[in-house]
């Protein structure tokens, strides 16, 4: 398939800029890959679809202030700085995209903070906005991370059009986020409250935890006509013994795998045996799933409303089809669904 046939036309107003008060009212679309059908739910409702012993496997990934703004040395310009990932902890490198990075060169320091808190200095040049920076920081490990967390703010995503407030650092989160290294949360994962899980619990469904570090090739919109060509960026994952036995299970028992979002299901579809089990692994994947595609694990999906020409629609279209996914996109514009990654919810069974 060609990238040109995943765009779509989206009012501006349909980005949802804030959560919705409670994690479970948002709304949910929910289709049915065997009928067609679509029905207009809540989040809330999802527990209808499914059944005791079912299983809902999930990212326990945590998002971590990535956002950072400093000042460049003599000049005094303003620059922002996204951590993507720690490439050495000993000595305090890490993998950032500057901007604005003309101006940005090796040797530059950067200052942040009001009194200067903190320095790094500019050690390399990965790509066109991709800088490998060292911070200058003497003190312990975890006084390092306190100041990375006084000085970040969450990252919430460009086209949410406001600061960030201390409400974001708990909504753009899971309520099972576990282990710090995602950029961007999960977002399929923002509608559970605890209170859910526990109905869910009680009926008897299933959670399984994985992790993958969700980074910002998640979202980077793909630039080749030819699908075949794109190159994901590789993102660390781990599918603990723990998840493999409840999943394994429950597909032995002909029970329902649900996937809590795309970066689950890509998880997933990393590592699995030739009898379509799942199996424990870590490491990192640059898995890029498109039309067409044979699923191995999950039987139905949840996930959110994507921008157009990602990875993450594609990869809704290669579950759902691509027909029904471009439909079901249409009806949730014409019925007002709130979109992308504070938006509502669309399951797929």
């Amino acid at each position: 398939m060609k990238l040109s046939q995943f765009r779509y036309d989206l009012p501006l107003n349909l980005i949802a800029q804030n959560p919705t008060k409670r994690r479970e009212d948002s709304r949910l679309l929910v289709v049915n890959r065997k009928t067609g059908n679509m029905e207009n739910k809540h989040f809330r409702d999802i527990m209808d679809y499914f059944d005791d012993k079912d299983v809902f496997v999930v990212n326990n990934t945590k998002v971590f202030s990535a956002r950072m703004y400093g000042r460049k040395e003599k000049t005094g310009a303003k620059i922002e700085v996204f951590l993507l990932r720690e490439l050495n902890k000993p000595n305090r490198l890490w993998d950032v995209i500057v901007d604005p990075a003309r101006k940005i060169r090796v040797g530059n320091k950067l200052y942040f903070g009001e009194s200067e808190e903190l320095v790094a200095e500019v050690i390399d040049n990965t790509t066109s906005r991709g800088r490998t920076i060292k911070f200058l920081w003497d003190d312990d490990d975890e006084s390092f991370k306190k100041m990375l967390e006084t000085l970040g703010e969450t990252p919430l995503p460009k086209y949410i059009k406001r600061k960030p407030d201390e409400e974001d650092r708990e909504r753009y989160q899971t309520v099972y986020a576990k282990y710090e290294g995602a950029v961007a949360a999960p977002t399929a994962g923002l509608h559970f409250s605890k209170e859910l899980i526990k109905r869910c619990e009680i009926k008897g469904i299933r959670f399984a935890e994985v992790t993958l570090h969700t980074g910002l090739g998640t979202f980077r919109p793909i630039e080749v006509e030819d699908l075949s060509k794109h190159k994901m960026d590789a993102e660390y994952y781990n599918i603990p013994d723990s998840a493999v036995k409840i999943v394994n299970k429950a597909k032995e028992n002909d029970h329902r795998i649900c996937a809590i979002g795309t970066t689950t299901m890509r998880a997933m579809e990393t590592s699995f045996t030739a009898s379509k089990l799942l199996k424990p692994n870590e490491g990192w994947t640059n898995h890029f799933i498109h039309p067409p595609y044979n699923f191995n694990i999950a039987d139905s999906l949840v996930t959110n409303f994507h921008l157009p020409k990602t990875s993450l629609l594609i990869m809704t279209c290669a579950f759902a089809g691509y027909d029904l996914t471009m439909e079901a996109y249409q009806k949730a514009i014409k019925d007002k669904y709130r979109f992308f990654s504070y938006g509502d919810a669309l399951l797929i069974i």
